[in-house]
């Protein structure tokens, strides 16, 4: 199978080969194994389709081919949406079926959390000590337990990829500068190098705040982007301790979509490295920079101003008890 790369230098921060699979014409396509799919009812929040970043529609197995010599693949999410949390368990499953050596990486779990999910994948402790210990998301059980469950049945490596949450609400509250009041071993639990610089992923980032003076929005954008920083290096030392492994990591839809944040973050420590993102979406679109991953829309959060200001008050408020001393 022939892929064309896109060099996305405007988009990717220090580099200047940035090897994100984005095929962008319908002659790199094996015309068998897609023009035979029919387009599937998506109707209800299980149901998913898929399709090439010019629309045309794939089936899994397809898919899979496609992006079967890519070395890093991000999948996007909105986190508890059914169909997309679906489609990760699948998507596992056909690699791994496929290859057999895949390894999944999650922002769902944090550095520090490693040791214990290591010993819950070896079947050394049950699942309700590893939830506890490992401080498992509230949607675990639903949404991401058969990704774990197929990766403990199967062996498959699980990269516990993201930074410390309480770690990197303090780096919002004080700034980067907090990293350098960390003991040893917590500092290790972040990115060694946190580049917060001019880029269009922060351009996108500080598009979407709503209020905070400019220091409050600098120190922000350090948190999120420490997320991203943590995740990248976590899959890139993986990789460079595991050169023959093909990486599947899954996080929030802002931290991959259009080869952004954590993709940009794993090209400036790799550039070598191809990477592939596949987004959530609810119309297909004929240019897209991203495999598509076409699901319902999530239901409106909130119809009346003032659910909406209560929400974002009780939001704000969620770390008053934070202690960054």
């Amino acid at each position: 199978m022939r892929i064309i790369f896109i060099f996305l230098t405007t988009l990717l921060t220090g580099c200047s080969a940035a090897s994100i699979f984005s095929p962008q014409s319908e002659n790199v396509l094996h015309s068998a194994s897609v023009s035979a799919v029919q387009n599937q009812q998506v109707d209800t929040f299980y149901d998913y389709q898929l399709a090439t970043p010019t629309g045309q529609i794939l089936s899994i197995s397809a898919l899979t081919e496609h992006i079967t010599d890519a070395d890093v693949i991000l999948i996007g999410e909105w986190h508890t949406h059914s169909a997309i949390h679906r489609f990760q368990t699948d998507l596992l499953k056909q690699l791994n079926t496929q290859k057999a050596n895949i390894t999944l990486s999650m922002e769902q779990f944090s550095r520090d959390s490693q040791p214990v999910l290591n010993q819950y994948l070896a079947g050394e402790i049950g699942e309700q000590p590893f939830t506890k210990q490992a401080n498992a998301w509230p949607n675990y059980e639903s949404d991401y337990r058969p990704l774990i469950e197929y990766a403990k049945s199967n062996q498959v490596d699980v990269i516990a990829a993201n930074a410390p949450k309480a770690i990197v609400q303090c780096i919002g509250r004080v700034g980067l500068e907090y990293l350098e009041t960390l003991p040893v071993q917590q500092r290790r639990d972040i990115a060694e190098t946190v580049d917060n610089s001019a880029s269009e992923y922060k351009e996108k980032f500080m598009a979407s705040l709503h209020h905070g003076t400019p220091e409050q929005t600098e120190k922000q954008y350090s948190a999120q982007i420490s997320w991203d920083e943590t995740m990248a290096e976590s899959i890139t030392h993986y990789l460079a301790q595991n050169p023959d492994k093909q990486v599947m990591h899954i996080a929030g839809k802002f931290h991959t979509e259009g080869g952004l944040g954590t993709a940009t973050s794993i090209l400036n420590r790799n550039s070598a490295l191809n990477i592939v993102v596949i987004t959530p979406v609810t119309q297909l679109q004929p240019n897209s920079s991203d495999y598509q991953l076409l699901v319902l829309d999530p239901p409106t959060r909130f119809v009346k101003p003032e659910n909406r200001m209560r929400a974002y008050k009780a939001l704000s408020q969620r770390n008053k008890d934070l202690k960054c001393d």
